[in-house]
C-alpha cells in the first residue's frame, strides 16, 4: 500500500498484518475492554516473542477501561511497556496505532478503541498511512505519542497500580454505573486546554556575539567545580545552577574538553536553543539535530530529543561509545525509563546533568541520574545575596477559595471542579486590586488553565489593562508577538498556563502573579526565576502570591528560606536576603500555622512516598532505590523508624517470615543503620564480608584478610580516597602496605565499633572480628539482603553527603 486507505470495519486484520511487519509498535487509545484485548493479544504475543518494543498507552477517562482488560494486557504482555493516562476528568480522546517497519512505517488514526465491535464489525472510520505519504509526519507522530506517554498524567501498568485502578474503577461505577454495553456517545466534553505539560517557549538571543564569549562568574565557578569532579574520577556529575545562571552555556563551556557531545533535552524549543549556545562558544565546529524533522549523526555536537532518541530503533543507530560527553538536560520525573534506555546503551567518559531546580523534593530522579554527585549548588537566593539575580519583594495575599472541596487527582486537582471555583467575578476583582496594588511595569501572571486565563484576561481587559493570553496552542509568531511587546512595554501583562516556566529570557519583567495552586515546588522556582534577571532600570522583582489551603501551601515558603544554613526557628515567614522583602497577610499566616499543625505526622508521609513509588515501580523498592527516587528525604527514615526495615514493618509491608526476621534481629539492623560514621571505613568491611555470598558472609574476618579489599575499594575512585583517606595518615596509605591498612582497619572500625556503649552485635578480639549473630537456614537469605540493602545504602548516602557539602562550599 502507497496510499492513505479508508478502513470502515475489521481494523484488527490491518493491525494484525502492521504488527508482523513492525520493528516497533506504539498505540495509544481512549480505553480498553477485555474483548478488545483478546482479539489483538495473539498477533501482540508474536511480535514480543520477536524482540519487537510494544509501548501501549490506555486512558483512564470516566473509568471506562475495564480492570479486566488491564489485567490481560498485563499478564500476556509481561516484555510490553504499558501506561495508564489518568485524566483527572478531562477529556482524553485518541486513538492511534503506530507501526514502524524496516521499508515502511504506518500510522493509524482514527475512532477504533481496543474493543471487539471498535475492531471488527462496529461503525468506525479510520486512515491508514504510509510513511511514503508522508515521512514526516509519522516521526511527527512517533515523538507526541512518546510526549504523552512519559507525560506526569501517566504511570506504568504493574500489580500496584492495576490494584489502585480497581479500587477507582469500582468506586466510579457506584457513583455513576457504566453499562455493560457502553457507547462513547455518553462522554461528556470538557475542554479546559491542552492536557499535556505546556511547551515552553524560547526567547531568541537577543545579542549576536561577534567576539569569543568568556564565562560567567557563576559559570566559571561551574566549571572548577567540574574539573575537580574529573580530578577526583567520577564519570557522571549534577550541575544546579538557578535560573538565569546560563547552564546552557556553562554545558558549552565544558564541551570544550570533548570530542564528540550529546545534549539531551525534553522540548524542541530547548534544543533549538542549546544549538544557538554551542555555536556561539564554538563557531568553528559541527552541530545538528537528532529530533521529529531531522536525524543527523555526523556532527561534533548532536542535540536530540529524548521523544525520539529514546527509542531502541533509534539507539541502535549509534555505537555505544559514539560520545565522549552526554549532557541531559533536567527531565520530567516520569520519563526515566527511558532516560534509562539511553543511558544504559552510551558508554560516555562522562555523563553531566543540568538544572535549575534545586529542590530534591521534586527532582529526585535527576539526583539518581548521576548517582547523587553534585558538583556545584548555587540557589537562586546565593546569587541574589551575589549580585547575580535580582532582589524581590514578596507579598503573600490570602486566598479564601476552599480546595478541600476539590478531588485531588493524583498529581493535581480535578479541573473541572477548579475551574467551577475559580471562575468567579469576585476572585477575578481580587485578584486585579492586588495587582493594581503591588505591580511594577511588566508582569507574567501563571494561571491553572487556559479557562481561567482567558477569564481573568478579559477582567483586566475591561479594566483598560493591556494584557494577553499565551498557552500551549498560541501561534508560535503570536507568542514571538506578545513577548517582544511585554519586552518593549506596549503589554503589562501576560497570562499564560506553565508556558513560562522554563527557557524564557526577558529580563524586564519585573513582577509575577501567581493565582493557582501551587503543585510542584520545582515548577513553583522555576517560575519565580522568570522575574530574577538582571536588567537596566530594574531594582527588584515584585512577587504577588495567591496562598489557599491547597496542598503543599505551607511547605512552598521553604523555597525562599536560607535556615537550612543558619538556626531553625518556628516562625512561618521564612528568613531571606537582606535584600529582599516577604511579607504575609495575617489571614495567610494564619492559614499556614493551622495548616502546620494539620499536616500529617512524618510518619505518614514516609509510608505514603514509599507506597507512590512502590507504584511506579511495581515492586518493593530498595532501601537505595528509596532514596534516589522518593519524593521524601530518606534521612527521617532513620530518625522516624530506626531502619528502612522498621518502616516497613509498619507499613505492613513485610511478609510473615520477613516480620518474623525483623523482631528476631531488629537490634542488628538498627546497629548497622545508626552506627556512626565519621568515614566510610564501617561499612567498607562490611561490605567485603558481604562479598564472601550468603552462605559465608557471617565467618569472621581479620583485618589483614579484609586490606585488600579495603585499599581496592577506597582508592579505586579518587573521590573516595580524596574523601576518606585525606588526612596525613590516610594519604600515607594511599600507596598499599598490608601492615600499615590492616593496622588502620584494627583500629579504627574493628576496635572503635565493638567497643562502643550501644554495640551488642559486633566484637573484635585477638585480631578476629565478627558479627554475633546466629541465623537458621531459613532467616540467612533475609539476614544477608537486608544487611546489604542498608550497606549500600549508608555508602551511597556518606560519599553523596561528603560530596554535597563540598559543592555548596
Amino acid at each position: 500500500m502507497t496510499k492513505l486507505e479508508l478502513v470502515t470495519s475489521q481494523l484488527v486484520s490491518h493491525l494484525e498484518r502492521l504488527s508482523k511487519q513492525a520493528v516497533e509498535i506504539q498505540w495509544i487509545t481512549a480505553f480498553a475492554m477485555k474483548s478488545g484485548v483478546k482479539k489483538i493479544i495473539p498477533f501482540l504475543q508474536q511480535a514480543a516473542e520477536r524482540g519487537v518494543p510494544i509501548k501501549l498507552l490506555v486512558g483512564d477517562y470516566l473509568f471506562v477501561t475495564q480492570p479486566d482488560a488491564l489485567q490481560l494486557l498485563l499478564e500476556e504482555l509481561p516484555s510490553a511497556e504499558i501506561r495508564i493516562w489518568k485524566s483527572g476528568g478531562t477529556s482524553f480522546h485518541p486513538k492511534s496505532y503506530l507501526f514502524r517497519g524496516t521499508e515502511a512505517s504506518h500510522l493509524v488514526v482514527g475512532s477504533s478503541n481496543l474493543s471487539a465491535s471498535a475492531l471488527t464489525n462496529g461503525v468506525e472510520w479510520n486512515l491508514v498511512a504510509p510513511t511514503s505519504v508522508d515521512a514526516q509526519i509519522f516521526e511527527e507522530a512517533t515523538t507526541q505519542f512518546l510526549k504523552y506517554f512519559y507525560a506526569d498524567q501517566t504511570v506504568s501498568l504493574n500489580k500496584e497500580t492495576l490494584a489502585e485502578y480497581q479500587t477507582l474503577h469500582r468506586e466510579a461505577n457506584i457513583q455513576r454505573p457504566i453499562s455493560p454495553v457502553w457507547s462513547e456517545a455518553e462522554e461528556v466534553e470538557m475542554t479546559v486546554g491542552p492536557t499535556l505539560p505546556q511547551q515552553s517557549e524560547v526567547a531568541e538571543t537577543q545579542v549576536a556575539y561577534n567576539a569569543p564569549i568568556s564565562p560567567r562568574p557563576a559559570q566559571q565557578e561551574a566549571l572548577e567545580a567540574l574539573d575537580n569532579v574529573l580530578a577526583e574520577d567520577y564519570s557522571r556529575a549534577m550541575v544546579v545552577l538557578a535560573t538565569g545562571l546560563g547552564k546552557t552555556y556553562l554545558a558549552a563551556f565544558f564541551a570544550e574538553k570533548f570530542k564528540r557531545v550529546l545534549f539531551v533535552a525534553h522540548r524542541e524549543e530547548i534544543l533549538t536553543q542549546a544549538a544557538q549556545s554551542f555555536r556561539q562558544v564554538h563557531p568553528d565546529r559541527t552541530s545538528s539535530f537528532y529530533n521529529a524533522s531531522e536525524k543527523k549523526t555526523d556532527a561534533d555536537f548532536i542535540f536530540a530529543s529524548i521523544y525520539t532518541l529514546g527509542s531502541q530503533y533509534h539507539l541502535d543507530r549509534f555505537e555505544r561509545d559514539a560520545f565522549d560527553l552526554i549532557v541531559v538536560d533536567e527531565f520530567h520525573h516520569a520519563a526515566a525509563p527511558t532516560y534509562e534506555r539511553l543511558l544504559n546503551h552510551f558508554e560516555p567518559k562522562f555523563l553531566l546533568g543540568i538544572t535549575a531546580t534545586p529542590d530534591r523534593m521534586d527532582n529526585k530522579d535527576v539526583y539518581a541520574l548521576c548517582d547523587g554527585n553534585v558538583a556545584i549548588m548555587i540557589h537562586f537566593l546565593d546569587a541574589i545575596e551575589r549580585n547575580w539575580l535580582a532582589p524581590f519583594n514578596y507579598y503573600g495575599v490570602y486566598d479564601n477559595t476552599d480546595y478541600s472541596a476539590i478531588p485531588w487527582r493524583g498529581t493535581r486537582y480535578d479541573e473541572q471542579k477548579l475551574l467551577q471555583l475559580q471562575l468567579r467575578e469576585s476572585f477575578a476583582q481580587k485578584i486585579y486590586d492586588e495587582w493594581n496594588r503591588y505591580k511594577q511595569t511588566r508582569t507574567i501572571v501563571f494561571c491553572s488553565s487556559v479557562k481561567q486565563a482567558v477569564y481573568i484576561n478579559n477582567f483586566f481587559q475591561n479594566e483598560s489593562v493591556r494584557s494577553n493570553v499565551l498557552h500551549g496552542d498560541s501561534h508560535p509568531q503570536e507568542r514571538k508577538t506578545a513577548r517582544s511587546k511585554l519586552e518593549a512595554g506596549e503589554l503589562e501583562v501576560v497570562f499564560t498556563v506553565d508556558l513560562f516556566n522554563e527557557g524564557v529570557d526577558i529580563p524586564k519583567v519585573d513582577t509575577l502573579l501567581f493565582v493557582r495552586p501551587t503543585e510542584s515546588l520545582a515548577v513553583y522556582t522555576q517560575q519565580i526565576g522568570r522575574g530574577l534577571r538582571i536588567a537596566e532600570g530594574k531594582t527588584h522583582c515584585v512577587i504577588i502570591d495567591f496562598i489557599g489551603n491547597y496542598r503543599n501551601a505551607d511547605l512552598k515558603l521553604a523555597v525562599f528560606d536560607q535556615k537550612e544554613n543558619t538556626e531553625k526557628t518556628n516562625t512561618i515567614e521564612p528568613l531571606v536576603p537582606a535584600l529582599c522583602e516577604f511579607n504575609l497577610d495575617l489571614q495567610v499566616i494564619n492559614l499556614l500555622e493551622e495548616m502546620r499543625r494539620k499536616r500529617a505526622p512524618r510518619k505518614e508521609v514516609l509510608v505514603h512516598a514509599y507506597h507512590e513509588l512502590k507504584k511506579e515501580m511495581g515492586r518493593r523498592p530498595t532501601y537505595l532505590e528509596f532514596h534516589l527516587h522518593a519524593n521524601v528525604d530518606s534521612k527521617v527514615v532513620k530518625q522516624e523508624f530506626g531502619s528502612y526495615f522498621g518502616m516497613l514493618a509498619y507499613a505492613n509491608e513485610l511478609a510473615n517470615e520477613e516480620q518474623d526476621v525483623w523482631l528476631a534481629y531488629k537490634s542488628g539492623f538498627l546497629e548497622v543503620e545508626k552506627t556512626a560514621m565519621n568515614k566510610s571505613y564501617k561499612m567498607v568491611v562490611l561490605s567485603y564480608m558481604l562479598s564472601k555470598g550468603t552462605e559465608r558472609w557471617l565467618e569472621p574476618v581479620t583485618p589483614e584478610e579484609v586490606a585488600p579489599f579495603f585499599h581496592s575499594y577506597l582508592t579505586e575512585k579518587d573521590y573516595r580516597m580524596n574523601i576518606d583517606l585525606s588526612d596525613v595518615q590516610g594519604k600515607r596509605l594511599r600507596t598499599y602496605d598490608e601492615k600499615k591498612m590492616a593496622d588502620l582497619i584494627s583500629q579504627m572500625p574493628m576496635t572503635k565499633w565493638s567497643g562502643s556503649d550501644k554495640n551488642d552485635i559486633v566484637s573484635f578480639e585477638n585480631g578476629i572480628f565478627k558479627f554475633k549473630l546466629q541465623p537458621s537456614n531459613e532467616e540467612k537469605e533475609y539476614l544477608y539482603n537486608w544487611t546489604q540493602e542498608i550497606t549500600e545504602y549508608r555508602l551511597h548516602a556518606y560519599f553523596e553527603r561528603k560530596s554535597m557539602l563540598s559543592a555548596i562550599n
